[in-house]
């Protein structure tokens, strides 16, 4: 290589220094890491445990393997999810392991893939499956601002009927989402917006005598 010019790829390379001198150089490009995990979480609800997680962008991407482990117990592969290969946008995944949960606690972790192979593991997130929740609770939806669907997780102590409703700036009711009975336990409800235009929507739930509301954002 002369004087001046720019490496083209990973190698050794020669170089012309003073008067013709030759001294050998070793080149190493980094490669872009593939996937950019920016969240993963778990949450239970009756048997099983529900797992999400995003990322920023991708290259690459053939997907993901979920593992899971129980106490002191090895690594087993339990599911697989596809990837989107290449993207620059964020992207949201969610795998539901349905078990019978005859431990207290779960370990979960991601085997993020390559196309060439080469793989990278995620954090790991421990659930306990032996919780049961000791009042009412309604969480954030996940992910917010979300486009055009998210999640909402919510929990109750004893059997009961539940009713989430979800309303615009307005106070307008727009959809129902959920107005059966639940079992005691933590759950979760989906919430497609495909015929909604952007803005601020609320989620209200009622349970008995329990009630709360939060506010959620619908960005195009």
């Amino acid at each position: 290589m002369l004087d001046g010019d720019t490496p083209g790829g990973e190698g050794d390379y020669q170089c012309y220094v003073g008067y013709g001198e030759i001294k050998d150089f070793p080149i190493e490009i980094q490669e872009a890491l593939p996937v950019e995990l920016t969240s993963f979480s778990a949450s239970v609800e009756q048997n099983a445990v529900t797992l999400n997680w995003q990322t920023a962008t991708e290259v690459n991407n053939y997907g993901f393997s979920v593992e899971c482990k129980v106490q002191s117990a090895e690594w087993k592969e339990i599911g697989f999810v596809e990837g989107a290969g290449n993207s620059n946008s964020p992207k949201e995944y969610s795998f539901t392991d349905n078990l019978t949960l005859t431990h207290t606690s779960y370990s979960y972790r991601l085997k993020q893939i390559d196309i060439d192979g080469k793989f990278t593991y995620s954090k790991e997130i421990t659930v306990d499956a032996a919780s049961q929740p000791t009042e009412f609770a309604l969480k954030q939806n996940y992910p917010n601002p979300f486009n055009p669907a998210t999640k909402i997780e919510f929990s109750i102590p004893a059997e009961s009927n539940v009713e989430i409703k979800v309303y615009n700036i307005l106070g307008m009711e727009v959809a129902t989402l959920l107005n059966e009975h639940k079992t005691a336990g933590t759950h979760n409800v989906e919430f497609n917006a495909n015929a909604l235009s952007s803005g601020i929507y609320f989620y209200k739930i009622t349970s008995g005598n329990f009630s709360a509301i939060k506010k959620m954002t619908l960005l195009r």
